[in-house]
């Protein structure tokens, strides 16, 4: 029986990416649905019924959802080329910092873009950033994974390459080479090896719908997080990302989502 892979997603998400690059890792060839996320397809909201948001991975019918999930089932079910460590340990570990990358460096990243140039949320997510920084440094190797790349490369994508577009556009800079030499030095082999570098949305479509969405949102740079879909729904305000802001933020996106919010990410 041929295998029927069926992904729901939308193109530039860095979530979607992350079950691409699993999915190209393995050879899976697979069926995508670009979901318009202000009007979302009965599809996705069938088979995603209790966050109704993306990615969401259908195999044979069964529907599989949240991004790190998808990657270790695809892992489970197709041996090819291991996501995971084989070693129970080595797995707990690797399935440890894919959940620091999104515990704590992708929201205090993200609240960087809306602290108006706050030194103290500056300096907590360089914190963050230093703690992935120093495993870089014990490991001595090119990736998280080795020689190859695992779980932990696969869930810090977004530092390697949705952070500096967003950065660029921000017009705010704090991942440098000085500060962090292994990160840096990471990311440059991230997006260049060739099933991650095969998924990966044009840079120049990316930066320039962030361009866009800086220029149109007027209640600050700390609503972009709806635009790169981290766990939360447009309208979700759901996830540790959603829950760095005050409800006093959170109330005004909303109320300016349904003028502003034309396309997304």
């Amino acid at each position: 029986m041929t295998d029927e892979v069926k992904l729901y997603g939308s193109g530039g998400s860095p979530l979607v990416s992350r079950v691409k690059i699993a999915l190209n890792m393995k050879g899976i060839k697979y069926e995508n649905f670009e979901e318009d996320l202000r009007n979302k397809s009965a599809d996705l909201l069938k088979y995603n019924p209790v966050h109704k948001k993306v990615p969401v991975l259908v195999h044979n019918g069964n529907p599989i959802a949240e991004s790190l999930v998808i990657v270790e089932y695809i892992d489970d079910v197709w041996k090819t080329v291991p996501i995971l460590p084989q070693d129970p340990y080595e797995r707990a570990l690797a399935r440890f910092w894919a959940k620091f990358v999104d515990d704590k460096c992708m929201p205090t990243a993200f609240k960087v873009f809306g602290s108006n140039g706050d030194e103290q949320v500056l300096a907590e997510a360089c914190e963050q950033l230093q703690i992935l920084e120093n495993e870089l440094k014990v490991k001595g190797t090119t990736f998280f994974g080795g020689d190859n790349i695992n779980l932990v490369d696969i869930a810090a994508g977004f530092i390697a390459y949705w952070l500096r577009i967003l950065e660029e556009a921000a017009e705010i800079k704090f991942v440098t080479e000085d500060k962090f030499p292994k990160i840096t030095e990471w990311a440059d082999h991230f997006i260049n090896y060739q099933v991650v570098k095969e998924i990966l949305p044009p840079r120049d479509y990316l930066l320039d719908v962030f361009n866009k969405r800086f220029a149109s949102i007027d209640v600050g740079r700390s609503s972009f997080f709806v635009f790169i879909e981290v766990e939360v729904s447009v309208y979700g305000l759901r996830g540790p990302v959603a829950n760095s802001f005050s409800m006093t933020e959170k109330k005004s996106l909303v109320a300016t989502l349904d003028d502003n919010l034309h396309t997304e990410v």
